[in-house]
């Protein structure tokens, strides 16, 4: 990532306007407090003129009702959390549509956050959505404090979804992927397209999902005779696979791997663009293939192999989950375990012996 130096010439600071309440509309129109409480919330009660003149006031000072306050003074509120993990991958930006797909006909709003993988960045919009009042909570977990222990926000007081996350407990939502069988179906394209070098690129520590399909992965080469795995740790970025693509072709062609797996697309694409910018061709001199099946990986200069998750599907039945519970029902299933597939392209072909 570029950090760009933006020079901005010297201004005066803005003074912060005061908010126009309802007295104030009350005295432009010139009725009381309580006619415009039945205009904001029980039109049919106040004569047409009345309410017209109430209503060209509202317009004319540029009056905003406060709803956050008033879904407190009623006891509810329509307010629904959305915590990501890191919005600058595609696949977390997916689940928000998919959840932004189930909320938007009703009355909830989504209040989103990224805690970029920071652990008190997270905490701290915990904090922020307890003390909001928010109806319920969809949150993709930092994995600094998800090692065995449950999330921090305390379960009973706010509904809470976890997503990517297969919890178990009794009194948890939760919505996640068979990362373990999605490890084990890379491995097997792999192998059965007779590679036995094969690397795998990412930090298996990095996140759950990605310590289960590396364990996958790892599984099912063990079941097949004569496989070299070589394990390269890196961050799950584009950079880091830039990083490692070079070092990859840096070698000479007998010590390199002919086929590299990676924890996430985006590490996929760096080691592409690295591989073709040396003179390896991909799939002929070396085979890639990718984890998530972002909507870009079949748009790259070579389509990329690569096993999908349901990430818009996710987020849906993340919302449905939390709906629900908010809507008084107990869902039939509380832990929900989607299954990935593989999506076979250009990025793969048979090793060449």
């Amino acid at each position: 990532m570029h950090n760009w130096l933006v020079s901005i010439p010297d201004f005066q600071s803005p003074k912060i306007q005061r908010r126009v309440s309802r007295g104030d509309v009350a005295a432009h129109a010139g009725v009381s407090h309580g006619t415009v409480s039945h205009v904001l919330n029980h039109p049919e009660r106040v004569r047409p003129d009345t309410r017209a003149r109430v209503e060209a006031s509202i317009a004319e000072l540029g009056f905003v009702r406060d709803e956050a306050a008033r879904h407190l003074r009623a006891g509810y509120s329509t307010t629904i959390g959305l915590m990501l993990l890191d919005a600058w991958n595609p696949s977390f930006m997916e689940i928000a549509r998919g959840v932004e797909e189930r909320t938007a006909a009703g009355p909830w709003t989504v209040l989103m956050s990224n805690s970029a993988r920071d652990t008190q960045r997270e905490l701290r919009y915990l904090r922020e959505y307890a003390e909001r009042r928010v109806a319920g909570l969809i949150v993709i977990p930092n994995d600094d404090h998800m090692s065995e222990e449950p999330h921090p926000l305390p379960h009973g007081q706010t509904p809470m979804v976890m997503v990517d996350r297969a919890e178990h407990g009794p009194d948890t939502l939760s919505v996640a992927v068979d990362d373990l069988a999605g490890g084990g179906l890379i491995a097997d394209h792999l192998t059965g397209l007779g590679h036995r070098r094969i690397a795998f690129v990412g930090d298996p520590e990095a996140a759950r999902p990605v310590r289960a399909r590396f364990a996958g992965f790892e599984q099912a080469l063990a079941a097949v005779e004569g496989v070299e795995l070589e394990v390269i740790p890196a961050p799950l970025t584009i950079d880091a696979g830039l990083e490692v693509g070079r070092e990859v072709a840096s070698r000479r062609p007998s010590q390199r791997p002919t086929a590299v797996a990676t924890a996430v697309d985006l590490i996929a694409i760096g080691v592409l663009q690295s591989l073709l910018a040396s003179g390896i061709r991909v799939p002929e001199d070396l085979s890639l293939a990718g984890y998530d099946d972002n909507p870009f990986t079949s748009q790259l200069s070579v389509p990329l192999t690569a096993v999908a998750r349901p990430h818009q599907r996710m987020g849906a039945l993340a919302a449905d989950l939390l709906l629900s519970v908010l809507n008084g029902k107990t869902p039939e299933q509380r832990h929900l375990l989607l299954q990935p597939e593989l999506v076979v392209r250009a990025s793969t072909a048979a090793h060449r012996r």
